[in-house]
C-alpha cells in the first residue's frame, strides 16, 4: 500500500508540470494588459508601464517567462501577485483553509442528506418514499448552484434574517457565529452533490438487497433494520465512497462560484478577483493548488476504498 501511494505521488509531478504549462499559456496569451489594470488607467505614463513590465519580467519572451516561472515553482515559489505585490503562496495559505472548510462541510451536508434518502428510497421501492427521494434528486440536479444560493440568501438571510448572508464568522465570537456563516454556503454547494449521491445510494442498495446473503439474513429472522443497515448499507458504501471522493474536485470547482455569491474569503474568491485584475501569478498558483488537491483526494479515495473492501490490494 505504501509503495503504491509513493508511486502515485511521484506520478503527480509531471501532471502538475503539464497543468502549469497549460495554465501559463492560457493566461499569458489572454487579451488585456495586467500592468495597465494594476496602474488603474489606460492613459498612464508609458515609461512607468515599461519600467514595471521589466521589473516583473513581463517584457521577456513567453518561453523565457515560463522557464523562470518553472524554476521558481520547483523551489516552492509561486511568484508574487501583480496587484497586491504579496507572495502568492502566502495569499493561498491564508485563503485555502477557508475553501477546505467549506468543501468538507458541503461534503458532510451531501452525505447527511443522501444516505438517509437513498436508504429510504430503496427500502420503499416504488412507494411514496421512493418517489419523494427521487423527486429531490431530480430537482437537486436541475437547480444551478448559484441560483439556489441566491434563493437561500434571500429567504433565510434577507427575509427571515435567520442566518448571515456574507463573509466568514469568527471563532473569537464563538463557534455558533462561525457555523452560522457556514450554513448557507455549505447547503448550497452540497445540495447538487446530495442529489447525485441519493440516486447512487438508492440504486446500489436495490442491487445489494437482491444478493443471496441478504436473503439469507432475512430468512434467518434478522430484523429488517439490521438487514438494511448492517448488511446492505455497508456493502453499498463502496461505490458511494468512490463517487464522493471523485466529486470532491467538483466541489472545489463549485466553491469558486459559491464563494463569490456569499463573499466567502476562500481560494475561489481569490481566483475570481485575480481573473478580473488579470493577476497572472495568482491565477496560476490557484489553479495548481486546485489541481494538486484533486489528485491528492483521488489518491486518498483509492486508499480508503481498499480499506473498506479488504479484497482490494494495490501491488
Amino acid at each position: 500500500m505504501l509503495s503504491y501511494a509513493v508511486r502515485r505521488l511521484v506520478a503527480m509531478v509531471p501532471v502538475l508540470l503539464g497543468i502549469a504549462f497549460i495554465t501559463f499559456a492560457l493566461v499569458s496569451f489572454a487579451p488585456g494588459d495586467a500592468i495597465r489594470l494594476m496602474l488603474g488607467s489606460e492613459s498612464v505614463n508609458v515609461a512607468n508601464v515599461e519600467r514595471l513590465r521589466r521589473e516583473l519580467g513581463l517584457d521577456l519572451p513567453w518561453y523565457e517567462q515560463f522557464w523562470n516561472y518553472l524554476g521558481d515553482l520547483l523551489r516552492g515559489d509561486l511568484g508574487t501577485s501583480i496587484t497586491s505585490r504579496q507572495p502568492v503562496a502566502d495569499q493561498i495559505f491564508q485563503r485555502f483553509p477557508n475553501t477546505l472548510v467549506l468543501t468538507v462541510a458541503s461534503l458532510v451536508v451531501a452525505l447527511l442528506i443522501a444516505v438517509p434518502l437513498g436508504v429510504m428510497a430503496a427500502a420503499n421501492h416504488n412507494r411514496p418514499g421512493d418517489y419523494l427521494a427521487m423527486g429531490f434528486a431530480m430537482l437537486g440536479v436541475a437547480m444551478p448552484n448559484f441560483w439556489l444560493g441566491l434563493v437561500l440568501l434571500i429567504v433565510f438571510g434577507l427575509e427571515l434574517r435567520w442566518l448571515p448572508i456574507r463573509g466568514i464568522g469568527s471563532l473569537e465570537e464563538g463557534l455558533l457565529d462561525y457555523l452560522s456563516h457556514l450554513v448557507l454556503p455549505a447547503v448550497t454547494l452540497g445540495t447538487s452533490l446530495a442529489a447525485i449521491l441519493t440516486r447512487l445510494t438508492r440504486n446500489t442498495m436495490l442491487d445489494v438487497l437482491e444478493e443471496d446473503y441478504v436473503r439469507t439474513a432475512r430468512a434467518k429472522g434478522v430484523r429488517p433494520r439490521a438487514v438494511l443497515f448492517r448488511h446492505a448499507l455497508r456493502n453499498a458504501m463502496l461505490p458511494l465512497v468512490t463517487t464522493a471522493g471523485m466529486q470532491f474536485g467538483a466541489l472545489l470547482g463549485g466553491a469558486v462560484i459559491i464563494e463569490t455569491v456569499f463573499s466567502w474569503p476562500g481560494l475561489g474568491l481569490l481566483s475570481i478577483n485575480a481573473i478580473r485584475q488579470r493577476d497572472l501569478p495568482t491565477m496560476q498558483g490557484a489553479v495548481l493548488v486546485f489541481a494538486a488537491c484533486f489528485m491528492v483526494v483521488t489518491l486518498f479515495t483509492d486508499l480508503l476504498y481498499a480499506a473498506i473492501n479488504p479484497r482490494i490490494r494495490y501491488g
